[in-house]
């Protein structure tokens, strides 16, 4: 069994930070603190760097299965790994939808060996699939979804719904259901209004007027409403608009709240003055918004209103990008370097290491009871990110992981660094052994 000695490094957490070692030993943590005269395998003196939990990225969209082309297990875990990320939990709309617990066992059952990252499987939620669920049935799912599950048709998003859905919040009171939030009627208007306007010519400079604020809006208090009336556990996906901050409430403990939410790194970096330069590479739905928006959405992280920060990372070739708008697909790659760009931020004075940690690490894995993850402590798993704060990263072409080839931050460049990424007691090798497991 391998052991491992990280000496002197800066072990953040959310309280704060403290000057120790850390011993790895096999795939857990096995001691923290002032360690000497240790029979070890390896010794890394890690003076001057930040040690943090390995972040766990609670809404990605890795395409596997079915939609290989564009990403798989495989390669977009590796591009988590090299950019920190230990944990990601995959969304249901791939092909066939998981919209089964039998499709999730599947999907579970192919991932094993395949992952350089531990990863979690949600099951899809629809209208009708519910109805047949049992609590047997659902005691080691994470957690129920509709997120892409939209694109199999319209009427798919269940806060379109608000019979369906109270009646799902008071079927499964303690299984967090965690939804899309966008009232389509809204957006389909806003289609319509913009075609009668400019034909089938849309901007993409257009995009957070059509998948506008208010859309966002309408659909999140419903769903909040709904969510306190019944007492049903409710987690609102990639919160993009500062109007529905208001909606949630200020609390730093996510263990007692029964609605949550979360904001994705790109709401936080950038605004829909963005368009002009980078257009379709930075269409997501919900889509980016204002300036005003991402101000908004600073404060609402800041005082606790947010509980997690996601990427949403949804690749797509270029060519299924560079279309007209409304072929064009919606979502990008994010995941390699959604922790770097909020240790840049930590640089810049918006927020510390131990507020990132909180929001990336330890939040994500109480939320979802993730078991001995996401925290520094003795007897956890060694899922461990070693950061420097001091050192730059230009993103390059020539450096991405992803199957895509391509990131909508190429050619930005960052402060902070990841020097080392363990999971699971392992240091990560791109040219290594997949060493993550199901969560």
């Amino acid at each position: 069994m391998k052991r491992t000695l990280i000496k002197s490094a800066q072990v953040v957490d959310g309280k704060g930070i403290c000057n120790c070692d850390v011993l790895i030993e096999g795939r857990v943590i096995k001691a923290i603190g002032s360690l000497q005269d240790l029979n070890v395998d390896e010794t890394i003196d890690a003076t001057g760097f930040y040690l943090m939990p390995g972040v766990i990225d609670a809404q990605v969209h890795f395409r596997d299965p079915g939609l290989t082309w564009k990403a798989d297990l495989h390669s977009e875990s590796q591009a988590a790994v090299a950019g920190g990320v230990t944990t990601i939990i995959d969304m249901p709309n791939t092909v066939p939808n998981v919209i089964s617990k039998s499709i999730l066992d599947n999907k579970y059952a192919a991932a094993r060996d395949r992952s350089f990252s531990n990863y979690g499987f949600l099951l899809g939620l629809n209208r009708d699939n519910w109805k047949e669920w049992s609590d047997d049935d659902l005691k080691d799912v994470l957690a129920l979804t509709d997120d892409g599950l939209y694109f199999a048709g319209p009427g798919n998003l269940l806060c379109q719904f608000p019979e369906e859905l109270s009646e799902i919040f008071k079927r499964f009171p303690d299984k967090v259901i965690a939804l899309h939030c966008e009232d389509e009627r809204i957006i389909e208007e806003n289609i319509e209004n913009y075609i009668q306007s400019n034909g089938n010519e849309i901007d993409f400079e257009h995009h957070h007027l059509i998948r506008s604020a208010q859309a966002c809006f309408s659909a999140s208090q419903r769903c909040v409403e709904l969510a306190k009336s019944t007492g049903g556990r409710l987690h609102v996906f990639h919160l993009t608009s500062g109007k529905e901050t208001s909606l949630f409430e200020s609390n730093p403990d996510v263990t007692t709240k029964r609605v949550t939410t979360e904001v994705c790194v790109q709401n936080l970096l950038f605004s829909n003055d963005d368009y002009k330069a980078l257009g379709t590479k930075i269409k997501w739905n919900p889509s980016i918004k204002t300036a005003e928006d991402r101000e908004q959405l600073w404060e609402a992280l800041l005082d606790d209103r947010i509980d997690l920060i996601t990427t949403d990372h949804a690749p797509h070739l270029m060519e299924e990008k560079q279309k007209p708008y409304l072929q064009s697909m919606s979502g990008a790659p994010m995941i390699q370097h959604g922790l770097l760009v909020m240790l840049d931020f930590v640089h810049q004075g918006r927020w510390s290491l131990s507020q990132l940690v909180q929001k990336m690490c330890h939040n994500p894995a109480l939320l979802l009871g993730i078991e001995r993850r996401g925290f520094i402590e003795e007897g956890y798993y060694a899922d461990l990110v070693l950061v420097d704060l001091n050192a730059r990263t230009k993103i390059g072409k020539e450096d991405l992981l992803y199957k895509c080839g391509w990131s909508p931050l190429e050619g930005m460049e960052f402060h902070g660094e990841i020097k080392r990424t363990w999971v699971n007691g392992v240091s990560f090798e791109r040219e290594g052994s997949p060493m993550g497991q199901a969560i």
